[in-house]
């Protein structure tokens, strides 16, 4: 491309990308309601230089009895219609609530009304407008949710393809708010590709190599399969890897080892090294600054091998391992890129709040922070007369209570904590129990009965 032509073409794709989103409608106007503890807030595509073309909803989920929030975990779909229109569901997964709760976080789902083959890059990368757009969407979600906090508290994300490049993008250019990223089959461009379009190079400054990162490819993704459509999420993996991590940064690699595009189980290990990441880094206060990641405790692994090691004792260079947190977190990093079966041996919470109106059964439940949901058992009387574990789907990974769509959020309609029995015997007073189910078989203790 001539070099005087880039500014025509970029002021281009902006008109362009803005009159798209402009004209578009479903199926972004379908989404599950927000009520507190959720909270959304929705802004228009701008057509102005610099500005986010597209419009897109945050949602918020805020946990209950947090007085004042310590951060805000990311959940951020990827690029498309169809992977738009998912991040509509992802502030009410159970699982990354739990994640958010116990570091008493709020957990946020973008949803950008990005027309079907518009151009990804004009909200992927976050100097386009989408980082600006993204704090506003912040401040007014403080706002409308009585903490204002939010504003100013740091940054878990968490990004699958388009949405690993805006996470990594976002780390790249925010560090000093970037608690951790997880990027999943998408990392930013860091060095210029003129066979990349409309993707600029990213810089890496010495700040973001403070930054935890975790690249997450699917072994089809060109690591073991060379050649289809997601063939270079490999190498760009690799190469954005050996430039951060050659730079003393803290990244690594976990190779799922059976998908390709698809996120399969890699929220059993996502979730497992943001959970160590936060525990070191978010500040107790919230305003205060982020926590340096500790230097003692860190191991390392080679970036496709098995077997990780202690720092101290890791015999190679160090700048071309991939950097892991701690000792728990390496285990559960071995087990994940062996067969993704990372371990749990601890059962849910019991599920609380059982209430029995008439002939249907309603409940809240936590899900289990190391291996999710996937369902419950109901019991009358002391036996139990129903399965929900049962209708758990997933066509990428194990099955979940609450189903689970390509870009790591739940399926619509969103599924009730809700039983009716239309077994009961008529006139008769029964009592009930509700047991939770994890992803691995594991159950919790029964709730307490509601008669």
């Amino acid at each position: 491309m001539k070099p005087w032509l880039a500014p025509a073409l970029a002021a281009a794709v902006l008109l362009s990308a803005a009159a798209a989103a402009r004209a578009q409608k479903a199926p972004y106007d379908v989404f599950p309601a927000a009520e507190p503890p959720y909270h959304r807030a929705r802004f228009e595509g701008s057509a102005k230089p610099g500005e986010l073309p597209y419009a897109v909803n945050y949602t918020i989920w805020i946990p209950q009895g947090v007085k004042t929030l310590r951060g805000v975990v990311v959940h951020q779909h990827g690029c498309g219609e169809g992977s738009c229109k998912s991040g509509l569901t992802g502030a009410w997964d159970l699982h990354w609530q739990a994640l958010a709760r116990k570091h008493g976080c709020a957990l946020l789902s973008p949803a950008y009304e990005q027309p079907d083959k518009a151009d990804c890059q004009m909200w992927c990368d976050p100097r386009n407008g989408s980082a600006e757009a993204f704090k506003k969407g912040l401040a007014e979600l403080g706002a409308k949710s009585g903490h204002p906090e939010l504003a100013v508290v740091p940054w878990a994300l968490w990004g699958h393809s388009g949405g690993g490049h805006w996470a990594g993008g976002m780390a790249l250019t925010h560090p000093d708010r970037v608690a951790a990223a997880w990027l999943r089959s998408g990392v930013p461009l860091l060095k210029a590709d003129p066979g990349r379009g409309t993707i600029k190079a990213h810089e890496v400054p010495a700040t973001a190599l403070k930054v935890p990162l975790m690249c997450n490819p699917g072994t089809k993704e060109g690591v073991t399969v060379k050649d289809g459509r997601f063939a270079g999420v490999w190498p760009a993996n690799a190469a954005f890897f050996n430039e951060v991590r050659g730079k003393g940064g803290l990244v690594g690699v976990a190779v799922d080892p059976l998908t390709s595009h698809e996120c399969g189980n890699q929220r059993y290990m996502a979730i497992a090294w943001l959970d160590a990441c936060l525990a070191a880094r978010l500040p107790a206060k919230a305003g205060d600054p982020l926590r340096p990641m500790p230097a003692e405790g860190a191991w390392l692994a080679p970036i496709t091998g098995a077997e990780a090691a202690d720092a101290k004792r890791f015999k190679g260079d160090p700048l071309k391992a991939g950097w892991l947190p701690d000792a728990k977190t390496a285990k559960a990093w071995a087990e994940y890129v062996k067969d993704t079966k990372v371990t749990d041996t601890t059962p849910p919470p019991a599920p609380t709040g059982l209430a029995l109106k008439g002939d249907e059964l309603t409940w809240n439940a936590d899900a289990d922070l190391e291996s999710g949901l996937a369902g419950f058992i109901i019991e009358r009387d002391g036996k139990e007369i129903a399965n929900l574990a049962e209708k758990a789907k997933n066509p990428f990974g194990r099955p979940l209570f609450q189903n689970l769509q390509y870009s790591d959020t739940p399926a619509m309609p969103l599924i009730p904590l809700r039983f009716v029995d239309t077994g009961a015997e008529p006139g008769r007073k029964h009592a009930y129990r509700v047991i939770a189910v994890n992803t691995l078989g594991l159950k919790s203790a029964p709730s307490e009965p509601a008669k």
